[in-house]
């Protein structure tokens, strides 16, 4: 069991027979009277969201997830499909659940896919993925501000700001918590 204090942006927790994660979490302590966990949190298996509050003394069921190493295969239509790396079973997961995560899939990789009464709802990703830089403007020099960036678009169609010397045809390492560049990778 969880209390409304261990609430935190990434916590899994069960409502109603379902499966949440806390997309953003705020806290508040008004003058008088309890501690309020204001939550926005996103169901693990349709992907709707909803935003709810809670005061200190209630209390949240842990839900039953269980972790697979699996590798992305494919995808086809609203389907992205998985193969178990140990028995070679096959399942999916559809556009919905993965959510964001689709920018950072590439072709054969590997990664935990999340279940929950047996049916897969979520996957974690590697921490940094290598992307493959396919359009890149020109930089125009000129802008003084001290924070110069320019807009790429990579090989899975993601599009984020990286520094003036990135070119396309460059492969670059991406944090898929965040979204942001990290560093040119070397081949």
């Amino acid at each position: 069991m969880f209390t409304a204090s261990d609430l935190r942006k990434g916590l899994k927790i069960q409502i109603d027979g379902a499966p949440f994660i806390i997309t953003k979490f705020e806290f508040s302590k008004p003058g008088k009277g309890q501690a309020l966990y204001r939550c926005e949190m996103r169901n693990m298996i349709n992907g709707n969201k909803h935003s709810q509050t809670y005061r200190s003394n209630e209390k949240f069921e842990k839900p039953d997830l269980s972790e697979r190493k699996m590798q992305f295969l494919y995808n086809q239509d609203d389907e992205y499909h998985f193969m178990d790396t140990e028995t070679y079973e096959q399942t999916f997961i559809t556009t919905e659940q993965m959510g964001d995560n689709i920018a950072f899939l590439q072709d054969n990789m590997e990664l935990d896919v999340l279940f929950y009464d047996e049916k897969p709802i979520d996957v974690t990703l590697p921490i940094f993925v290598n992307l493959l830089v396919t359009i890149a403007e020109p930089w125009a020099k000129g802008d003084t501000s001290g924070n110069d960036t320019k807009p790429v678009t990579v090989e899975s169609g993601y599009k984020l700001q990286v520094p003036p010397f990135v070119v396309e045809g460059d492969k670059i390492q991406i944090d898929t918590r965040t979204g942001e560049y990290v560093t040119r990778v070397k081949d």
